[in-house]
């Protein structure tokens, strides 16, 4: 199984498409080879953020293999689409390292057995449905962890990205390693505390925990590849 995320940057002029986007490359995905796919939009801060970057959008997806997802690469519209109306397109490919939860009811990353003997970078991505009568509560929380969350040690990069804004958000983050993630998630207090009032105040109808082993990356975003993956 690989998964793979694409993150693509529209020009000012071309935002009107990127919205566009959105419904029409729907049908070229629903014929592709992918076991599961999400159309996504971006936030400007690199974590769950209530103020969308109308010029950023993504794509997450599952494959069977590398080959299937070579072959979109090759012959999609969708990858025709991005290279035609976009400026940047960045994609990072990982294999499964660990999944807890579930996304639109279904478990897309399956049940993978973690490598305990693993050392190297991890990705991760927190994914949530956030309850209507919750959302006061979850942004108001967000914007302390976002702020330590980019300092904390171990931290390399991060994308918010969501199905719809306010309800449904995630994050994608890459890390140096799991003991820098676990660090983050259970002994910095103000990350900490947020978890807690996740359960104690029943804040999601659903959520997703899934880490990643990252293995290539290429493209930019910003004029770089903000993480480059050592040969």
């Amino acid at each position: 199984m690989l998964v793979s995320l694409t993150i693509v940057r529209y020009p000012k002029y071309f935002v009107p498409f990127a919205f566009i986007s959105m419904a029409i490359l729907r049908l070229p995905l629903i014929f592709s080879k992918s076991t599961f796919w999400k159309l996504l939009g971006c936030g400007k801060n690199g974590t769950f953020d209530i103020n969308p970057d109308w010029q950023q959008w993504g794509m997450m997806a599952v494959w069977t293999n590398k080959a299937d997802f070579e072959d979109f690469k090759k012959t999609s519209l969708v990858w025709k689409w991005w290279h035609f109306f976009t400026t940047e397109q960045w994609t990072i490919l990982c294999k499964p390292y660990e999944s807890h939860g579930k996304w639109n009811n279904k478990e897309p990353f399956g049940s993978p057995l973690s490598d305990k003997n693993y050392s190297g970078p991890i990705a991760i991505l927190t994914r949530a449905s956030i309850r209507l009568s919750k959302l006061s509560s979850f942004w108001e929380n967000v914007p302390t962890v976002a702020a330590t969350m980019s300092h904390a040690e171990g931290f390399i990069t991060s994308i918010g990205i969501g199905e719809a804004p306010f309800v449904r958000q995630a994050t994608f983050s890459i890390w140096e390693s799991v003991n820098d993630v676990k660090k983050f998630a259970y002994r910095q207090r103000e990350h900490a505390e947020v978890i807690k009032k996740t359960h104690a105040e029943n804040w999601y109808s659903e959520e997703l925990f899934a880490r990643f082993i990252p293995v290539e990356t290429f493209g930019s975003i910003r004029g770089e590849n903000p993480f480059k993956i050592n040969d």
